[in-house]
């Protein structure tokens, strides 16, 4: 063999071991990430979602406060502070929704909204209006019978948190499987790579459950309804797409 043969053969072999490294360090951080995502979800079911919920009922058992709670400063009763408006901010983008009030012991403050109305889009600089305060926060703004929530006010929207909890626990199978193929064939990995497979499979994951999870806000359905309903489309989507995808690889 001449020596340039032996250098042709032995660069060969390099590029061929980077390129099964590469591979394989892929793998290891797919997996990890896959961890990391795991984690999130666990947090979401296990913290995020309960706290929410939690919070919503005590607000929703909340009760006026008497004249005594006001004078102890208590917090968990719903407090009336009769406020002057100083100014609103009311953009779609930017600053978003916006209102800047005081009172009469020059205490100053900002609330913000998730929506302009019905309350924010007819306030005006030097209005008065009625705040209702619980846990220290401004939750509610009325004026003349017309009320709205500030974006403190706790919301019964925990299916919106249990669909972030279920994207996470998808997302963490699809990054563990795809590192573990990655790992377990690293010359021969598809069709479980990015492009299509895996791009789709992530798209539908995030779709699915957000779509879901915004139906079950809108109807009202219990949050554990997102992951039951969820997870088996999910898994649908993601068997009809792998079949297709290994279509086109092996097709001629």
């Amino acid at each position: 063999m001449t020596a340039r043969n032996t250098r042709e053969v032995a660069d060969g072999n390099g590029a061929g071991r980077r390129s099964s490294g590469r591979v394989q360090f892929m793998s290891v951080l797919l997996i990890l990430l896959s961890l990391t995502s795991a984690v999130a979800s666990y947090a979401v079911f296990s913290w995020w979602l309960p706290s929410d919920q939690s919070r919503y009922q005590d607000y929703r058992a909340a009760e006026p406060c008497s004249v005594r709670a006001v004078e102890e400063e208590r917090t968990e009763c719903l407090s009336t502070w009769r406020l002057t408006v100083e100014k609103t901010v009311n953009k779609t983008g930017g600053k978003g929704y916006e209102a800047t009030l005081t009172d009469q012991n020059s205490w100053r403050g900002r609330v913000s909204f998730g929506d302009p109305g019905p309350l924010l889009e007819r306030l005006k600089a030097g209005d008065q209006v009625m705040a209702t305060l619980w846990r220290r926060d401004i939750v509610v703004l009325r004026q003349d019978g017309v009320r709205q929530n500030t974006s403190e006010a706790p919301r019964d929207e925990v299916q919106m948190n249990a669909a972030v909890g279920v994207i996470a626990a998808l997302a963490a199978a699809q990054l563990f499987v795809f590192g573990a193929v990655r790992l377990a064939r690293p010359h021969d990995h598809a069709p479980f790579t990015w492009k299509p497979f895996g791009r789709r499979l992530l798209i539908t994951i995030a779709a699915v459950c957000s779509a879901v999870g915004l139906s079950a806000v809108w109807t009202g359905i219990p949050w554990w309804s997102v992951p039951a309903v969820s997870v088996p489309i999910v898994v649908c989507a993601a068997v009809v797409t792998h079949h297709r995808s290994r279509r086109t690889t092996t097709s001629p």
